[in-house]
This record gives C-alpha cells, sequence and structure tokens, in this order.
C-alpha cells in the first residue's frame, strides 16, 4: 500500500459520491468493512448497512456533488486523508460544504485495495 494506492481509492470513493452512487460505493469496502460517520455514532457493519446509508444520506439527499482529497499519512495497512465535499440538499436547495478527516485500514487485493473499516470526523457549513 502506497500514497498512490490510498489516492486511486479516494478518487474512486469521491466519483461514486459525485455520481450519487451507493452500488460503486460499496464496491471499495470489504464485505464485512465497518464504517462510522462521526465518532459518536454507532458502528455500520457490513456492506448492504453501508449501502443504505449512502442511498439515504447521498443519493437520496444529494446533488451537484463535489469532493476533493489529499492523503496525509500511511502507517501499515492504515492511512489518514483530508477530504472535503460540496453539494447541494435535495430537499431544500441549500449548498453544504464539508470539511472532513478520514482514518482507513485496508486489505489489499489483486484488483486495488478495499476498506476494512472507515471512520470519520467532519464539519459542516451552510454555503
Amino acid at each position: 500500500m502506497n500514497r498512490q494506492s490510498v489516492q486511486k481509492w479516494l478518487d474512486l470513493y469521491g466519483d461514486a459520491w459525485t455520481a450519487g452512487n451507493p452500488e460503486h460505493i460499496i464496491r471499495l469496502f470489504s464485505p464485512s468493512a465497518t464504517y462510522r460517520e462521526t465518532p459518536f455514532d454507532d458502528v455500520m457493519a457490513g456492506r448492504e448497512a453501508i449501502r443504505q446509508y449512502w442511498q439515504e444520506g447521498a443519493a437520496d439527499a444529494q446533488k451537484d456533488v463535489q469532493f476533493s482529497s489529499q492523503v496525509w499519512a500511511i502507517d501499515g495497512q492504515i492511512a489518514v486523508a483530508g477530504w472535503q465535499a460540496q453539494f447541494t440538499r435535495k430537499a431544500n436547495g441549500t449548498r453544504v460544504g464539508l470539511d472532513g478527516t478520514f482514518r482507513l485500514a485496508f486489505s489489499s487485493t489483486p484488483n486495488g485495495l478495499l476498506c476494512d473499516s472507515l471512520e470519520e470526523w467532519w464539519h459542516r457549513k451552510e454555503l
């Protein structure tokens, strides 16, 4: 695992988010992956839980998504990255900006990285 492979994973994650496609998101995670949106949220476990979260929270609720990311550090199979996103809420047209951090644990496969654990911290600003 290196910066290039982690950045590729982040780019695919961003592509899936901007396309509003939960099926593409879950392909980036191992079958038993865990996902925690904020430190105090319950852990979502498994691809189906992650897909449902992305369906309801992103695909059904957001449009005009923009995403960027930067790999900050790698230690073994753990990566830390910064990310920024903007989107429009479908319900009311509000434009929202997010600035966040990921802590990611990966498994390497012949086809690239699969995320085993995603933890994120973020701040929101209505634009």
